[in-house]
């Protein structure tokens, strides 16, 4: 398992790999308190409008994925080891 799966806060990433590791936690977790201030700290560290904008989409969509898959009971693929706890 790679260090960014097991614990992104202490993989060594850039600081802004990890705020955008923070964002995509927060939006996942807590996605009523998002604030324009949170996308406004990753375009103050580099981050385009519409490198927010992907990583918005691809965020939200893994979040649908994986509700979708955890409310009907889908299994892994035969192909796809489970991640090491």
């Amino acid at each position: 398992m790679t260090k960014v799966a097991k614990d992104w806060k202490t993989a060594g990433l850039s600081f802004g790999d990890q705020a955008l590791c923070a964002f995509a936690q927060k939006l996942t977790l807590t996605p009523d308190a998002m604030l324009k201030d949170d996308i406004k700290q990753l375009e103050d560290l580099g981050f385009t409008q519409t490198a927010v904008h992907d990583a918005v989409q691809v965020i939200g969509y893994f979040n649908y994925i994986n509700r979708v898959a955890e409310a009907l009971h889908v299994d892994l693929e035969v192909d796809v080891r489970a991640w090491e706890k």
